[in-house]
């Protein structure tokens, strides 16, 4: 009995562990969370990795994580903030990223993975998280967040939002071409979908070809004038071969038109004596 209570415990200790990130990027702290939390570019990385989802967990059970919000809440520069990485070209290539089959072969393993419900069931049964709960009502930040109802300087800042420069520097780049050729890139960009943004890359020779079907070229490479042979190096003495029709380029298009009536231009006979 005694080595399956030490058997018990060793599994319940090491199961947050194993699914504990190691990355030093990922938050360590509620704070540290919530600020990824509102931040489009980056939110959804607890949603990608169940690794990265254990740590997001246990972060938003803490009492912490809720009394920060408040005051984040109570706070214009946060919410400028978070309206200027909406506007991020990156907060496609975060939402993109579900398009890679390998989240959700991620999922699929800790599915099957007991160290996964065993992680999550730690934190849940925690008693020193519940503790915190407890002693919720006279936690110092829980008493500031409703006392700020009483600072002047919260209103204050409210009254100077519409001159903070961040948010008509944010206004002035609706204006701007560049955001708008930034979101389109970065909707080309084959890295924005992860491994499944490999059959949008040309291989290398030898290996079956593919097409990026965001690029205009590749499209051009797919269709060509009925009738029209492919076009090869012709003898000296023959005609020229017909060439391959781009229908995206303007001087394929020109060369399909011509004056009624005019004859194609020929080399003047050499003057004889």
């Amino acid at each position: 009995m005694k080595i399956k209570a030490i058997v018990a415990a060793l599994l319940v200790t090491s199961a947050p562990l194993a699914f504990a990130n190691s990355s030093t990027t990922t938050p360590q702290t509620p704070e540290a969370w919530l600020n990824r939390m509102t931040d489009f570019t980056q939110n959804m990385s607890a949603y990608k990795d169940p690794k990265v989802f254990v740590p997001w967990f246990n972060a938003v059970t803490e009492p912490g994580f809720y009394s920060t919000m408040g005051l984040s809440m109570m706070d214009p520069a946060g919410w400028t903030r978070m309206m200027g990485s909406m506007m991020d070209p990156r907060a496609y290539s975060n939402m993109a990223a579900f398009s890679d089959p390998n989240v959700y072969m991620k999922w699929l393993a800790a599915s099957m993975d007991p160290n996964f419900y065993t992680a999550l069931l730690t934190q849940m049964t925690d008693p020193g998280k519940m503790m915190r709960w407890m002693m919720m009502p006279m936690d110092p930040k829980m008493w500031n967040m409703m006392m700020q109802g009483l600072n002047p300087a919260m209103y204050m800042k409210w009254m100077m939002m519409p001159l903070d420069p961040k948010l008509w520097q944010m206004g002035m780049n609706t204006m701007n071409p560049g955001l708008y050729m930034s979101w389109l890139g970065t909707t080309m960009d084959p890295k924005s979908y992860g491994s499944w943004g490999a059959w949008m890359t040309p291989t290398t020779a030898g290996a079956a070809p593919t097409y990026n079907f965001f690029d205009p070229n590749a499209w051009s490479q797919m269709f060509s004038v009925p009738g029209a042979q492919p076009a090869t190096k012709a003898p000296a003495s023959s005609a020229a071969a017909p060439t391959i029709f781009n229908p995206f380029d303007p001087n394929a298009w020109s060369q399909m038109f011509s004056v009624p009536g005019a004859q194609p231009a020929t080399k003047a006979p050499a003057p004889t004596k």
